[in-house]
């Protein structure tokens, strides 16, 4: 099985709730399930927000993920968007050591700050290309980075 048939990218739009997160996740650590990554947000319902979840577990595993899911009350929908078209993008904001990031701007970044400690630069994209840049990231010295995780939608309803 190769990774792309192992990941599914699951949308659920759950109610806001102290605990909701917690029993997300707690099910689907309980279930063995690997998640790459989990963005979560306000929907466009008041109450609501949307989670993005990258599960990787095969075709199989993600169906039983997405039983599970909809079995929690705070859960009002799940969708499996693997393998519609989707848009898809991923934030990652990072510290250098250069100050001469030149490279980084040419590929879509934007520096936040710029001091004797380092520039902070953002940049958003698809994953692959939020990968090559980390990629140019690791020659300009990377002193901290962190990274959002993909909030996908589908491009038609």
């Amino acid at each position: 099985m190769t990774d792309q048939e192992r990941v599914r990218i699951l949308s659920v739009e759950v109610l806001n709730g102290s605990n909701t997160l917690s029993k997300v996740s707690g099910l689907i650590r309980r279930r063995g399930f690997h998640v790459r990554s989990i963005s979560v947000g306000p929907s466009r319902e008041p109450g609501r927000s949307r989670m993005t979840l990258t599960v990787d577990s095969g075709h199989a595993g993600a169906d039983q993920v997405r039983k599970q899911l909809e079995r929690l009350v705070e859960v009002v929908a799940v969708e499996d968007l693997t393998g519609y078209e989707v848009h898809s993008r991923e934030l990652i904001v990072a510290r250098v050591a250069a100050s001469e990031v030149g490279g980084l701007l040419e590929r879509g970044a934007r520096v936040l700050d710029a001091g004797p400690g380092g520039t902070t630069i953002e940049f958003a994209g698809e994953d692959k290309d939020v990968g090559d840049f980390v990629d140019e990231l690791m020659r300009h010295g990377i002193l901290d980075v962190v990274r959002s995780g993909p909030v996908v939608m589908r491009r038609t309803a």
